[in-house]
């Protein structure tokens, strides 16, 4: 399964997405990557698993990071890939092979003015304990580090800057357990629910600027539990809430927060991850910005910027693919925004 970095970025795309590489089966990719890029000589080539990354050692001023996922979501009979009409379609073309093609070409640069870190790592579309990325910033920090970072996750080729953060959280309404028969002898916790979701119709949520752009939050029920069987009371009845919260706060400022707004009930994180702010004004991030062009705009939800925020780099968003239509059946991008997309970056790394 090898890959020819000389072809043109749409056909380099087909060829990543015919080979296939959903989550946790990402090996054969990630071979065909590391034996196409061991042989550059302007590159050092590191593997972890099953993530690949690749580093000039220019002594330029600044190191940039570009990275994206080799994962996909299960095939949904849209395997082999098929072009028509200027697009291509196909199990990861949007979400996010385009974005790996374009790195891919970029690693021929012999002179960026930048000195590159690629990233290519898997298991990005499953649980976060699985995470590559997470994996190297354990194991392997010191190879992804960077002054700044491009993650090519699809934004149909705008930035999206920072990402939001994310916990859910539990609360837990109290009862009394009785026979249904005799439901005065308890107390319902299902009906004693109401509240909860009361808080929650009447919230109203922050749409705050951060470093120039602006979120939007929410708070939102996601899940309801409670009942015991078909003749009895329930004493017990759980409502899960996802708040997704701009990055101005953090991960404990935001499930304080949710305490705040639930004051007087039983409240319970299960789970969170911290959002990443944009970092548009760094320098290089400012330069990134005008070689792309567009208006930025805020990435609502959360990404692996979060995970390049954590080690101290400003990150974004910027792929060819669109979002909206990432994981479906019919998934496909624009031949020409990928040709758009890796013509911008190398201008960006190259003038």
């Amino acid at each position: 399964m090898r890959l020819d970095l000389s072809q043109d970025v749409g056909a380099l795309t087909a060829r990543l997405v015919d080979i296939e590489s959903v989550s946790g089966a990402e090996k054969a990719l990630a071979d065909a990557i590391e034996e196409a890029l061991a042989p550059l000589p302007n590159l050092t080539v590191l593997r972890d698993g099953d993530a690949v990354v690749a580093r000039t050692d220019l002594g330029r001023a600044e190191r940039v990071v570009i990275a994206g996922h080799i994962d996909t979501v299960p095939v949904a009979g849209n395997l082999p890939s098929r072009v028509q009409d200027g697009v291509l379609y196909g199990c990861g073309t949007s979400d996010m092979k385009s974005g790996v093609a374009v790195q891919l070409k970029l690693c021929l640069l012999a002179e960026p003015n930048r000195d590159l870190t690629f990233v290519f790592y898997d298991c990005e579309e499953v649980e976060a304990e699985r995470s590559g990325l997470l994996r190297l910033t354990r194991t392997h920090p010191e190879w992804i580090m960077g002054d700044f970072a491009v993650v090519m996750e699809p934004t149909d080729g705008l930035i999206e800057g920072g990402c939001q953060g994310t916990l859910r959280a539990e609360i837990t309404v109290k009862g009394v357990r009785a026979h249904s028969a005799r439901s005065w002898e308890g107390v319902n916790a299902i009906h004693d629910v109401a509240p909860v979701l009361d808080i929650l119709r009447r919230y109203e949520a922050r749409q705050p600027v951060v470093d120039g752009l602006r979120f939007h939050e929410g708070l939102n029920a996601v899940g309801i539990r409670g009942g015991v069987a078909g003749n009895v009371i329930p004493d017990e009845c759980v409502v899960t809430v996802n708040y997704r919260f701009a990055p101005d706060r953090t991960l404990e400022e935001a499930f304080a927060h949710v305490q705040e707004v639930f004051d007087g009930f039983d409240v319970r994180l299960t789970d969170g991850a911290p959002g990443a702010r944009p970092g548009l004004t760094h320098p290089v991030a400012a330069a990134f910005a005008a070689a792309i062009g567009g208006t930025p705009r805020a990435k609502l939800g959360w990404t692996d910027v979060a995970r390049f925020s954590a080690l101290g780099m400003p990150a974004v968003n910027c792929g060819p693919g669109n979002p909206d239509i990432a994981h479906t059946a019919g998934e496909n991008v624009s031949l020409a925004k990928i040709v758009e997309s890796e013509r911008r970056m190398t201008s960006w790394l190259t003038e």
